[in-house]
């Protein structure tokens, strides 16, 4: 009960200056594909966590990488270590992480001579380039990622890194669709302003934040979930709306702010 009352506080928070004119509530259409953009999200980064770990053991000369970038195959995940020649007309890879039989397990190599892309990882290495160009964070971490968008354009996100453990950050994080080629930015979206450190607090059910950039939740609300440990459900409120994140990520639309506004203990 405390917890919920804490809850409604924070609720009060939320003031008409969110910076969204949309009225409605998400749809199921929409919710479903917040979802599955948080959990492809979610699974690179594991990705690329456990291939940097299984590279850095071979202990790779100072130069010989510069951007490391994970892509999604049909037997698991490959990420490639390496860095764009001088005209950016190729990614020259010289490691790879290859995914075992779990999502933790990668095998790295060191190849004999380095490898020449002109697909995916090139444009993805560009698409990294020009987003954090215009990135403007703060004097902290942060973790990018490179996922493919619809019409072969790719998503680049940009979230705070977690630097404590138990502590996980969630907010000052940007979500950039990016021209085919890497080289263009289509659209840029601030999923939230702010960053918060958020505590595993013990014995807790589920937590809960605002939203004051849109009436709907964001991709990185679905990933803090799952990169939680232990995973919990989360609220989210918005100016309108609450919507509810399952632990294994499943985002769906609950009831309007004023209904949740009402309740006595928090539904699920």
């Amino acid at each position: 009960m405390r917890t919920f009352a804490v809850i409604i506080l924070l609720l009060a928070s939320i003031t008409a200056s969110a910076q969204t004119v949309r009225t409605t509530p998400a749809t199921e259409a929409e919710l479903a594909q917040i979802t599955e953009r948080g959990r492809n999200l979610a699974a690179y980064d594991v990705a690329a966590w456990h291939g940097s770990d299984a590279v850095m053991a071979l202990q790779p000369p100072e130069g010989s990488v510069v951007r490391y970038i994970a892509k999604r195959t049909g037997d698991g995940w490959t990420v490639a270590f390496g860095r764009l020649n001088e005209k950016r007309d190729k990614f020259l890879i010289n490691y790879e992480a290859i995914q075992g039989s779990t999502p933790k397990e990668f095998k790295a190599s060191k190849l004999a001579s380095a490898k020449e892309d002109a697909g995916f990882f090139l444009f993805a290495a560009r698409a990294l380039d020009t987003s954090l160009a215009d990135f403007k964070g703060e004097a902290r971490p942060y973790n990018v990622a490179v996922l493919p968008a619809p019409s072969n354009q790719l998503y680049v996100y940009v979230l705070p890194a977690q630097t404590q453990n138990g502590i996980y950050p969630l907010g000052g994080d940007v979500r950039y669709l990016i021209s085919e080629d890497g080289m263009k930015i289509i659209e840029k979206r601030q999923m939230h302003k702010a960053i918060i450190e958020l505590p595993m607090a013990e014995n807790a059910k589920a937590g809960f934040h605002t939203a004051i950039m849109d009436q709907v939740p964001e991709d990185s609300d679905v990933f803090h979930v799952l990169a939680r440990k232990p995973s919990l459900p989360e609220y989210i409120g918005t100016k309108d709306f609450v919507y509810y994140i399952e632990a294994n990520g499943n985002a769906r639309y609950m009831m309007t702010m004023e209904e949740f506004r009402k309740k006595k203990t928090p539904p699920q």
